[in-house]
């Protein structure tokens, strides 16, 4: 189908409100902290790449491009040199990319300078691979960003696509970034390089923090059943939010997107299996029982998992080990959000009144966070298992070295009992610090001493931080964390 070239300028024109000397409405102020990796990109590439931000619906892409867009304008790039489109109209779906650029050519001749283009949902464009490559290999004078929302756009085309672009992978809200969102204006807490700082603090620092983390309780509970949807997180109502977040999953992911791109069929036993693993957040996939509570093939339920990890709305942790380890391993699961299970069941704030529900909505807040901060720096996370089944929830292995942490949100405080399974992967492995998330804000501070012998009888100690996930999942999120810093 032809679309004509005046209809085309006429919708470019509504996106690019520059061309006409006029600002970007509704912008906001505040920026989500990967927007600093995409303006050092757009503006001083560090190599020829273009730039993919990769994400779920609804969490923020779009604003960042805009964002980018503005601060452009601002520095003083010619506005006839940037173009954003986004392919999730109908219109520019239809035309094509190359259409597009031809339409903003002609509405706009090109000034003097590099040009940007900021294209929203590439996914529907044809061949996108084969097109961005293109334009990397041979238009030198083009910076180049683009989103998606689905995974298969970083996957496919891997040959024709490895080293053309620079993927930045964005999760929902950190509890930081929802603090900024939502304009709370909560006593400051202390900052921190890294978690690492805590193992040299004095004991009065500790009390000190705790004191100031009280406030921020409260508004961390919110944020579980509220979400990291920057907006859901701006409406009056949990309710409403909730609803919202409902929405976009359901019916624009599950039945929409997952029909047009990956042209699903059998949306209902797609959904039946995600409403399946909202009941099992956070624990071991027991494909057994899936297939046969929802009488779904095993193949069929395998392939709905990895769409669902396609389109950002869960995670798939292995346990710990390489090579036959992981031939007949049982993923652990856990959602892109800890409010999409409360929402897509419709629990509203139930959630706050279920101790075992809370302790897994936390236990998925804090993978999150700590996935968001360190995805950079290429870490790997996963879980354990012991030969007695003790576990520990997750384990991150920076540069050779693994670091555990283990969830224990529960109102008393965490003592030897509930450390079984950290006391023998620490004794295994030699490790030297690891972490317990815990609830009560006076649970908070070094555990000094526990004996890790190795297989020569040499003995050392590995330091046990306990910390309350309010104040983990604040640092994790904080803007001023610099790059580089491990767990």
């Amino acid at each position: 189908m032809r679309v004509s070239r005046e209809e085309l300028v006429a919708v470019l024109a509504q996106f690019n409100p520059w061309w006409r000397g006029e600002a970007i409405a509704d912008l906001p102020t505040w920026r989500r902290a990967a927007f600093r990796e995409l303006h050092a990109w757009m503006t001083a590439p560090p190599a020829p790449r273009a730039v993919m931000l990769s994400g779920a619906r609804q969490i923020g892409k779009t604003t960042l491009m805009l964002q980018a867009a503005d601060v452009l304008l601002r520095a003083g790039v010619p506005a006839a040199n940037i173009l954003y489109a986004t392919f999730d109209h109908p219109i520019l779906k239809l035309a094509g990319i190359d259409a597009v650029v031809e339409a903003w050519r002609e509405r706009e001749p090109r000034a003097e300078g590099p040009e940007y283009l900021l294209l929203d949902e590439a996914q529907f464009i044809r061949d996108w691979g084969t097109w961005v490559k293109h334009q990397v290999d041979f238009r030198k004078d083009r910076r180049i960003a683009f989103t998606g929302s689905a995974m298969p756009l970083a996957e496919a085309d891997q040959e024709s696509g490895v080293g053309r672009w620079h993927t930045i992978r964005l999760t929902t809200l950190s509890f930081y970034e929802y603090l900024q969102i939502k304009r709370v204006q909560l006593p400051e807490l202390p900052r921190l390089r890294s978690l690492r700082d805590l193992f040299d603090w004095a004991p009065a620092e500790f009390y000190r923090a705790a004191d100031l983390a009280g406030a921020y309780v409260g508004h961390f509970h919110e944020y579980l059943v509220r979400g990291g949807f920057p907006q859901s997180a701006q409406v009056d109502s949990v309710t409403q939010a909730q609803r919202l977040l409902r929405e976009d999953i359901i019916d624009k992911v599950l039945k929409r997107d997952m029909t047009a791109l990956f042209g699903v069929r059998r949306v209902l036993d797609l959904e039946h299996t995600f409403l399946y693993l909202c009941l099992h957040d956070g624990g071991l996939l027991d494909m057994v029982d899936l297939c046969g509570n929802l009488e779904v093939k095993r193949p069929t339920a395998q392939h709905f998992i990895e769409l669902l990890e396609a389109t950002h709305l869960i995670y798939r942790l292995a346990p710990y080990g390489y090579g036959k380890d992981l031939l007949r391993a049982r993923f652990k699961i856990y959602l892109a959000d800890a409010a999409i299970a409360p929402a897509v069941m419709l629990k509203g704030k139930a959630l706050l009144e279920d101790a075992a529900a809370l302790g897994v909505g936390t236990e998925t807040a804090v993978f999150k966070h700590l996935f968001a901060r360190y995805y950079p720096q290429n870490v790997r996370f996963s879980y354990w298992r012991g030969k007695r089944e003790p576990e520990v929830d997750l384990l991150a292995e920076v540069g050779g070295e693994l670091i555990p942490f283990e969830v224990k949100y529960r109102a008393r405080h965490t003592g030897a009992r509930e450390w079984k399974g950290l006391v023998e992967l620490c004794r295994a492995k030699r490790i030297a610090r690891g972490y317990v998330v815990t609830k009560s804000l006076d649970d908070f501070g070094t555990m000094q001493g526990l004996p890790v012998s190795s297989p020569d009888a040499q003995t050392t100690a590995t330091q046990i931080m306990r910390i309350p996930a309010p104040l983990l999942c604040y640092w994790m999120g904080a803007t001023e964390l610099p790059e580089g810093q491990g767990c």
